[in-house]
């Protein structure tokens, strides 16, 4: 297969394939969803934005999950426990739907899915919810990357992105998978935190044409308009991001 630089995943290994811990992302979303305050009572079926600037809520697909435009109408979308590169499904979560007693029933989700932006609705028991408190910020225009821990930025790089044939898709992602290249010394360099993203206009690639910050084999690109929609980091500094982080990390695009 020949390579190129829009992310085909099926030339990527999942980190769980390569790890006996299997990912930081199933670490991070292990534990159920957060839990009810004592004495707390919600109003039931009200729709509750959750997270905050440093904190977001990630949630990964137990053994399968349905995704509804509305709590309890025909599903439109249906995802296993793990997607076609065997990584853990993850959605991002962005409201709940609580009971009376607080806990969530339904969870509002964007959804790793052309178009960009896709959000729907997944019985909460269909999903197992975690904290993140990464987030990763990207300028295209001044081509910088900022990654954010707990609302401070921990990391400063200057990164390649997307040539104007093929712009890096601008909004509001997050990482849905983590993967090792076979070949480490290849275009993706050492590693790829796969987004939610699909590029706007190639759309015959593998598998949609997804996109991802990744490493890179032509290092003289970083700072240029240069990709075909990727976000190209030095290797060096692909190794230190790849490491800190997980699934579920909200990655912000901006013009």
């Amino acid at each position: 297969m020949r390579l190129r630089h829009l992310l085909p995943l099926v030339s990527l290994l999942p980190v769980c394939l390569l790890a006996a811990s299997c990912s930081l992302a199933q670490q991070e979303l292990s534990g159920g969803g957060p839990a009810a305050a004592p004495g707390a009572h919600c109003r039931s079926g009200v729709i509750s934005p959750v997270g905050s600037s440093s904190v977001a809520l990630a949630a990964v697909v137990r053994t399968h999950a349905r995704v509804y435009r509305r709590p309890g109408r025909k599903p439109f979308a249906s995802f296993r426990r793990l997607n076609q590169n065997r990584f853990p499904t993850i959605f991002r979560v962005l409201a709940a739907v609580r009971g009376r007693d607080c806990r969530a029933t339904w969870y509002r989700v964007q959804l790793p899915v052309r178009p960009n932006g896709v959000t729907g609705f997944v019985r909460a028991s269909a999903v197992g919810v975690g904290k993140v408190r990464t987030r990763i910020r990207v300028d295209v225009s001044t081509r910088r990357l900022t990654l954010l821990r707990s609302g401070r930025p921990v990391l400063r790089t200057t990164v390649a992105v997307g040539s104007r044939a093929t712009p890096t898709p601008t909004g509001s992602y997050y990482v849905n998978q983590r993967l090792i290249p076979a070949n480490t010394s290849g275009p993706y360099g050492p590693g790829a935190l796969g987004i939610s993203a699909y590029s706007n206009v190639l759309r015959s690639w593998a598998q949609g044409g997804p996109v991802a910050i990744h490493g890179t084999n032509e290092p003289w690109t970083i700072g240029h308009a240069a990709s075909n929609g990727c976000i190209r980091v030095r290797n060096r500094v692909l190794r230190r991001l790849f490491v800190a982080t997980p699934a579920g990390t909200p990655v912000t695009i901006a013009e």
